[in-house]
């Protein structure tokens, strides 16, 4: 049975797409079956993908399809499932995903779409499916948090980082009570991390109040992180990446936990 982590802060540009990108081929890279699945409207990890727009079905053609044809469904997800040139399997996402979420808001059951999605009995086997988040505390984070085992939160190390943790720590709690009790924080990750003063003190807040929940490797801040994406090539795909051995590490740090 997949592992279904969800990637996601409901602050944007700290490091999710990286995050999820990183791990993905680091642990396709080790032998396990890897799906990620783009559940952002700017589509940025499809792009780092090297995902093109194709014709083919994308996460906001299947969710439509969870909603208004579930009988459509197996044959659009064996569709909608890419290969990347570094081994992962994808489902990308397209703009049009924005309006979905009004879409979700008049459907029965509209929290559970994606998980009907993603344990679709066409859905292929696979040991890890990733979920790379929007930046939001919507609808459809809500979907990927009721479909998911686990949550990885990437903390971006700079001013403001903090804020709306509050938030999005209520919507798990809120998810864990209502509908998905096995839901498990995997750990925080912080991200962006350089020498100032207000980045230790962002570190030092977040181990104060999530103690071990936070992984002890941290990603530094490098120009190499949008260097990697304007590649549309992985960091730990890359021998001489700083960057790449952390996010090795923290795959390391994952497989200690029991993810």
């Amino acid at each position: 049975m997949s592992k279904i982590i969800s990637i996601a802060n409901q602050k944007g540009g700290v490091g999710k797409t990286t995050t999820t990108m990183n791990l993905a081929v680091e642990l396709h890279n080790r032998g396990y079956r890897v799906l990620c699945v783009d559940l952002d409207h700017q589509a940025n990890l499809s792009d780092y993908l090297g995902h093109e727009p194709d014709g083919l079905p994308t996460v906001t053609h299947l969710m439509q399809a969870a909603v208004q044809n579930p009988s459509a469904l197996p044959e659009l997800l064996t569709a909608a499932i890419r290969t990347a040139a570094e081994g992962v399997r994808y489902i990308p996402a397209d703009i049009n995903l924005s309006t979905t979420e009004m879409l979700l808001a008049q459907a029965m059951f509209r929290e559970r779409v994606l998980h009907t999605i993603l344990s679709n009995q066409a859905m292929p086997e696979f040991d890890y499916i990733l979920i790379d988040c929007l930046p939001s505390l919507g609808i459809l984070l809500t979907n990927a948090l009721i479909a998911s085992d686990g949550l990885i939160i990437p903390v971006q190390a700079q001013k403001f980082a903090l804020d709306g943790m509050d938030g999005l720590m209520s919507l798990v709690n809120q998810v864990r009570t209502q509908a998905n009790a096995g839901l498990e924080v995997c750990g925080l990750l912080v991200t962006m991390k350089d020498n100032t003063k207000m980045a230790s003190y962002v570190d030092d807040e977040l181990r104060n109040q999530f103690g071990d929940q936070v992984f002890r490797t941290e990603i530094s801040k490098l120009a190499e992180a949008t260097n990697s994406s304007a590649m549309q090539r992985s960091l730990v795909g890359m021998k001489s990446s700083r960057l790449g051995q952390q996010y090795k590490a923290v795959v390391d740090e994952l497989l200690e936990r029991g993810v």
